[in-house]
């Protein structure tokens, strides 16, 4: 019996039975299957020599579609492991680590292209000038006496080859893409352009040579001040690791931040750089899975899900800002890259670089336990000044919809020295409220029972948790009145209040609207380094990563919420936040200046945060961390429900609840159910569970063994298990 293992991208821990025909499939190669009433595509994950399914019952595949497997052997690992770890159906996580056009069945090979070229009676017309009175078909011709050209993607109209060809001049010709590796294109060009490199300080020189003298499998976490020059050290290590012949993969937790580092590595290397990341479309992320298998790209930079992309030869994975939540998935199967990162690394022998200013309480915690080596920057590179940094009291100020006089003062004071000044509010929109000032009355998303956001240039009500909208209206829904107004300030007030301010300086604010549409987020971030605007507004996309060498004045126009949050996160998330904002100041020979708006300047976080800095924070958070038995000195997973009936989401997690007493684990915490913070959101509503251990082991083991219990979940309800949850809403 020819049986064949498949894993399916379904929401079961299952594999299916399949027979087949011919040659036998490869372990790691895709197959289409029929699966109930359709064709699905599957991976192969094992050859059986026996099968509890009756001969009658089994289906036969429909179609092999690769002759080898499509991930490498430690690929294969990684994502086993993490299946395990992250309690995640297999056959959901290798089809999720492949692109969309591999999901759908499309060939792993690069195509086969079709070029015109050139045949011997068309020389012998060009010799003869036999097109002299057709100049159009002699220029078609001609430029193929240096090369074919490819069919469809040249100067030239379709007609004026079908001329061509029927007259016996050219020909059509089917070849296959040639692959060149990056390293053979490097035989008469140097792999870096010595121009662009900057000369290192002490402290940059020594961090290198630690990082290309450590040798196989480290994790080295660069702690650096914002501006200490991490990202040249980068580029001077990877150039080391291209000499090698190697490959490189460059994770950054957004797209707005790959832009600019793009331009840098490809001003500064001569070699295949290749982008990923979630504005590319299927096709052109398919190019580059298979430009990177095929060691066609040297370098790959991307957001999380670059870190299966398939690579030949890769020697290091960099991931910058490795502090940020963007590098964990926080839908479907809910991975976080850094971490796989490191198990990667440690299948390769390979090393991994953490750079931040801001370090994760968790990667510090490692640094403590020896698991990381620690590298500190703690000056700024180049001529950078240290930044100064001033708390504005609110409560002494009169404001105007969000901006303190004293804040335009300064505003005034370094606009006209011919500096720039950013400012951050991590709240897009017009406002955040909507309401009645004659019985208070809030405009809500009927879906998740929270206010919409009020969007003044649209004419919009956005609701900014589930994306539904509606027109502006003019009338309380309760008592009829007219006489409606908004509280709270978005990025788009504070823009038209500053364009009363400041009418003679042009403003850009970038947010998710301003920045939509294809390439608007390229335009203004070039608009801002070539100084054609001098205010820049914006929320954590202008935050992260940036270089703005001519801003001198930062100021966080609103982060008191953060300060009472019940996510006990929230004050290393707000730490985190207020240094790298206040880091896109002074990066160059001018001086920096960080403000800060609050109606809370006493408060032990901002107060212990710009007295001391992020370190001093950290190592208090750790300890009271510590104290209070919380992640990273504990493992957590939380399951959550979600259905149109609350009643039905709390009765499946109290199910799991009551398996989960009767395991009766010693130190396991069960928290729950309880209503989420965000308890409604489209139309659904959400509870959550809990649990929480000190030890990671013990807390898998209790997961394996409800999951064996294999507790029925109804189809109204959608179960979530979060291993490592960042995000407890």
């Amino acid at each position: 019996m020819k049986l064949v293992r498949v894993a399916l991208s379904v929401p079961l821990f299952k594999f299916f039975d399949y027979l087949y025909e011919g040659k036998q499939p490869v372990v790691g190669s895709r197959v289409i299957v029929p699966f109930g009433r359709q064709k699905l595509v599957g991976i192969v994950i094992e050859i059986p020599k026996e099968t509890v399914i009756t001969l009658e019952n089994l289906k036969y595949i429909i179609e092999s579609l690769d002759q080898e497997s499509i991930f490498s052997e430690e690929l294969w690992s990684l994502l086993y492991w993490s299946a395990e770890y992250y309690q995640a159906p297999l056959g959901e996580v290798l089809n999720g680590a492949l692109p969309v056009k591999l999901r759908q069945g499309e060939s792993a090979e690069q195509k086969t292209k079709t070029f015109w070229n050139l045949t011997a009676l068309g020389k012998q017309a060009l010799t003869n000038n036999l097109l002299k009175r057709a100049k159009k078909q002699f220029d078609a011709l001609n430029s193929l006496d240096v090369l074919p050209l490819e069919k469809g993607n040249n100067p030239f109209n379709s007609g004026i080859w079908s001329a061509l060809k029927t007259k016996g001049y050219v020909e059509e010709i089917e070849e296959k893409i040639r692959l060149i590796s990056w390293q053979d294109r490097l035989e008469e060009l140097p792999i870096a352009k010595e121009y662009d490199r900057l000369t290192l300080n002490q402290e940059q020189a020594m961090a290198l040579s630690q990082l290309i003298f450590g040798q196989g499998f480290n994790v080295w976490l660069i702690d650096g001040v914002t501006g200490s020059g991490k990202t040249e050290i980068y580029l001077q290590h990877i150039e080391e690791i291209l000499k090698k012949g190697q490959q490189v993969l460059v994770l950054v937790p957004e797209i707005g931040l790959t832009p600019q580092t793009v331009q840098r590595f490809r001003s500064r290397f001569n070699v295949e750089i290749d982008v990923l990341h979630s504005n590319l479309n299927d096709t052109q992320r398919l190019q580059v899975w298979q430009r990177a298998k095929n060691a066609e790209s040297a370098v790959v930079i991307g957001t999380r899900s670059a870190l299966f992309t398939p690579f030949q030869n890769l020697g290091l994975i960099i991931l910058d800002e490795e502090h940020d939540s963007s590098f964990k998935q926080q839908d479907g199967w809910r991975y976080h890259a850094r971490d796989l990162a490191v198990v990667y690394g440690k299948q390769l022998n390979i090393p991994i670089v953490l750079g931040s200013a801001t370090p994760s309480l968790e990667s510090l915690h490692n640094v403590q336990q020896g698991k990381y080596k620690s590298i500190i920057l703690k000056k700024r590179a180049g001529n950078s000044t240290a930044l100064r940094h001033f708390v504005i009291d609110l409560k002494q100020q009169r404001v105007h919809n969000g901006l303190s006089e004293a804040l335009l003062d300064e505003m005034k004071e370094h606009l006209e020295k011919g500096n720039q000044v950013l400012l951050f509010l991590n709240r897009r929109g017009f406002a955040p409220v909507l309401l009645c000032h004659e019985c208070g009355w809030i405009a809500d998303c009927q879906y998740c029972e929270k206010p919409y956001t009020y969007h003044q240039k649209q004419r919009a009500l956005r609701c900014h948790h589930c994306g539904s909208q509606k027109p502006i209206v003019n009338q309380c829904a309760k008592c009829g009145s007219t006489n409606l107004v908004t509280t709270g300030i978005g990025t788009e007030q504070v823009e038209a209040t500053l364009e009363k301010f400041f009418a003679n300086y042009l403003i850009t604010r970038i947010d998710r609207d301003s920045t939509s549409r294809k390439g608007a987020l390229e335009h203004h971030l070039k608009d801002i380094q070539q100084g054609k605007s001098q205010i820049l507004i914006g929320t954590q996309m202008l935050a992260k990563g940036h270089h703005f060498p001519n801003v001198t004045l930062v100021a966080l126009l609103n982060v008191d919420s953060a300060l009472f949050s019940l996510d006990f996160r929230a004050e290393e998330r707000l730490a985190q936040l207020y240094i790298q904002v206040a880091g896109r100041a002074g990066r160059e020979e001018k001086q920096g200046k960080v403000i800060l708006q609050t109606h809370y300047p006493e408060h032990p976080l901002l107060v212990s945060l710009l007295s001391q800095g992020y370190k001093y924070f950290a190592e208090q958070a750790l300890g009271l961390r510590d104290k209070m038995g919380l992640p990273p000195f504990s493992a957590q997973a939380i399951f959550k429900a979600q259905s149109r009936v609350s009643t039905d989401a709390e009765l499946v997690l109290s199910r799991i609840a009551e398996n989960l007493y009767s395991f009766n684990v010693q130190d396991l915490q069960i928290l729950g159910p309880l209503p989420s913070p965000f308890s409604k959101k489209a139309g659904l509503y959400r509870w959550q569970l809990l649990l929480q251990s000190p030890s990671k082991v013990k807390l898998q083991k209790v997961l394996l063994q409800l999951r064996e219990n294999n507790i029925s979940i109804p189809n109204k309800v959608r179960l979530i298990l979060d291993v490592d949850p960042i995000d407890l809403s």
